[in-house]
């Protein structure tokens, strides 16, 4: 069953009337400007931005990476927000917009590369009639984020007379909870925490905004969101590719680091937070933080990692990855994680979260579901006792974020023509693409917008990235500790590890599948 909606675009604009505004005159300073990011997702998230007016008319993006790219730089992110961001290379606004992008090449070490990209940005605030804020943009390797932070603190640049300085900082955020407690420090030690936005680019998405909409905006929803209602929650994020060549940057990393311990805990955030005061960010940030804090020790029971093998994905046979290109041949690296944790506050107490995330799995999706608690059978049960739909299906409300965004519920509905009330279960479905029209956007453009007006509302804090990794920290080590025995221990192009249905199995419940 198909939801019925229909909404206009000049409803769209009525709604998005003065709720946007537009930054003051910005510098974007881009480190790592050569990587795919950049040319895939920042320069098109941006002339989006530029399309609907919402870039500063005094707005300049300075790339910086060490190869000398010259002119070159300009034109190939040309390329890529025609290629990537859905941009007809005819656009009127193009042409513009590639002449406000700078390239500075420098090693990240290198102390005279920073007083000349120091004095760049004081030469560009002399070409307008304002200082320009300054947002600096961290998309390199982690292992440079502490060399940049200390360079732009010698070099006096964390601050500026009447402007803004701000730093966007890429995750992985730390690789575990000593790391990220020592990076916190070096950042803080050059920016104040109000000038730092730690960007997850899950929260940028409309789906993921739309969540606190769907809890908070619709009265039939809030009153049974707690545990007399619900009987468990599943978040899942995987996909049908392997590492695609990042096999050095994966085998650090691996399926918990990578996915579980900030993405898939900013779902389960925004599931399970109490209504905040207002959408400011430090209300926000406080009740997101509230479910963390209320997350007891995971006892390494409830977590269970699996690596892919060799198989098919879409009719094509694929490698294992052990197999793939500069991977350990006997990596113990997880390509797959799945954990079992509770929230032990009043609304939750008792009702436990599922979490799983893996690569080469047969789809690739990210969805949340929260299936309700069955009412008594009694009424039913022998109407359905041999029928074709079987024993009546739970109540499912499922967020869908990617790809096909949308929300559905499962509820149940009568057979037609069955004299004994037998029931089967149906699907009301809610269409994002169909009711507001298919997006170019790619999550980036709310964030990069908020992080040049200074509002830190979907973005990490200090407080919100060590507490999630105070919970994820002691499983890591305890795999690292103890080489998995088993790997790899599912096929790719399947639904994971057998381990992964024993941990939900145990409980008498399954995964939910699309």
């Amino acid at each position: 069953m198909g939801a019925s909606v229909t909404i206009s675009q000049k409803d769209i604009e009525l709604a998005r009337e003065g709720t946007e505004r537009v930054p003051d005159p910005t510098t974007l300073v881009i480190f790592g400007a050569s990587g795919d990011l950049t040319k895939r997702k920042l320069l098109p998230a941006l002339f989006h931005l530029e399309q609907v007016g919402l870039l500063p008319p005094d707005f300049t993006i300075v790339g910086v990476a060490r190869r000398e790219l010259g002119d070159e730089f300009a034109a190939d992110m040309k390329q890529g927000i025609i290629e990537f961001g859905g941009v007809g290379a005819d656009d009127p606004k193009l042409e513009a917009f590639v002449k406000k992008i700078r390239y500075h090449a420098m090693d990240f070490d290198d102390v005279d590369g920073y007083e000349k990209l120091n004095k760049l940005l004081a030469e560009l605030d002399t070409t307008t009639s304002h200082v320009h804020n300054r947002l600096f943009y961290l998309a390199t390797a982690p292992e440079y984020f502490s060399l940049i932070l200390e360079q732009l603190g010698a070099h006096g640049m964390g601050h500026t007379d009447h402007a803004e300085v701000r730093v966007v900082i890429e995750k992985p955020f730390g690789h575990d909870l000593a790391s990220a407690r020592e990076l916190n420090i070096k950042v803080n030690s050059v920016f104040h925490e109000e000038q730092v936005f730690r960007i997850d680019h899950y929260l940028g998405k409309e789906t993921v905004q739309n969540v606190l909409v769907f809890r908070f905006g619709n009265g039939i929803f809030e009153p049974i969101w707690n545990r007399n209602f619900i009987d468990h929650v599943q978040i899942t994020a995987v996909e049908t590719l392997g590492v695609e060549g990042r096999g050095p940057f994966y085998e650090k990393a691996g399926a918990l680091r990578d996915v579980v311990q900030n993405h898939m805990m900013q779902l389960l955030s925004f599931v399970a937070m109490e209504p905040p005061v207002s959408f400011d960010a430090s209300a926000v940030r406080m009740e997101r933080l509230k479910v963390w804090q209320a997350i007891p020790e995971i006892p390494i029971l409830n977590a269970v990692r699996g690596q892919y093998g060799p198989g098919t994905v879409d009719g094509n046979y694929v490698c294992g990855y052990r197999e793939e290109e500069r991977v350990d041949p006997e990596s113990g690296t997880e390509t797959f994680a799945a954990v079992k944790l509770e929230i032990e506050n009043w609304r939750w107490a008792g009702v436990p979260f599922y979490l799983r995330a893996g690569k080469r799995i047969a789809r690739r999706y990210t969805e949340i579901s929260i299936q309700f608690k069955q009412p008594p059978q009694l009424l039913f049960k022998q109407a359905n006792s041999g029928g074709p739909c079987g024993e009546i299906a739970p109540n499912v409300l499922t967020m869908r974020i990617q790809p096909d965004e949308g929300i559905s519920l499962r509820f149940g509905a009568k057979v037609p023509s069955s004299p004994h009330m037998a029931v089967c279960p149906v699907v009301m479905d809610f269409d994002y693409a169909a009711a507001f029209g298919k997006s170019s956007a790619n999550g980036y453009e709310r964030l990069l917008l908020d992080a040049m007006l200074g509002d830190q509302t979907l973005f990490a804090d200090r407080d919100g990235v060590e507490t999630t990794w105070g919970l994820y920290t002691p499983i890591l080590e305890a795999w690292a500790a103890k080489k998995p025995e088993k790997f790899p221990n599912y096929y790719a192009g399947t639904w994971g590890p057998e381990c992964a249905d024993s941990l939900i199995g145990k409980d008498g419940r399954h995964w939910r599948k699309p």
